[in-house]
């Protein structure tokens, strides 16, 4: 698996969007070490499906959690980068919110659903309130700071400042190569 992402797909509602890259590459020279991590690890694979009375749910069991297992042991987790200006209490509300959005997806009764999505709305609100507040008072320092550095004739740090505030990040331009523009 090249990347898998979920991606601003926290909405109200109990579709979750999940976009998967996988890679299939042609078999290449490995050593014997690399050998048998990956034998032993796609061995799981061949128990389950060999099974005469097996059932979808299970197949895809069987398939799932030796992909998983050898993925985290392999490679391990990715650790995700958070905004610079987001404080610890604001993800604490966005792990707040998640929990309430699982609440939904489980609740058996419409009462209960109702309930849940009018907690959600709430926590929602709270995020973004506070992720409003993060922001601003991000900018707010780094504006008092640059101030500073124009007091004290820092351009350097005055410059890094205002572009990071600015926020233009363009890609630059690329030259035509030839007349048809490819």
């Amino acid at each position: 698996m090249e990347d898998v992402r979920t991606k601003r797909a926290d909405i109200a509602s109990d579709h979750h969007l999940l976009v998967a890259k996988m890679k299939l590459k042609l078999k290449k020279h490995r050593t014997t070490s690399q050998k048998v991590v990956l034998s032993n690890g796609f061995q799981a694979f061949r128990g389950p499906l060999n099974r005469e009375e097996t059932t979808m749910k299970s197949n895809w069991k069987g398939i799932k959690e030796p992909i998983t297992s050898n993925c985290h042991e392999v490679l391990g987790r990715k650790k995700h980068h958070h905004k610079e200006w987001i404080t610890v209490d604001t993800l604490d509300k966005i792990q707040e919110r998640r929990n309430k959005k699982a609440e939904i997806n489980i609740s058996r009764t419409r009462a209960e659903k109702a309930k849940a999505q009018a907690e959600y709305a709430e926590e929602n609100k709270q995020v973004k309130r506070s992720t409003r507040t993060d922001k601003s008072k991000y900018v707010e320092n780094l504006a008092t700071t640059a101030e500073k550095a124009a007091r004290e004739r820092n351009m350097r740090q005055l410059h890094n400042i205002t572009k990071k505030l600015s926020g233009n990040r363009r890609k630059p331009e690329l030259p035509v190569k030839t007349k048809k523009a490819m």
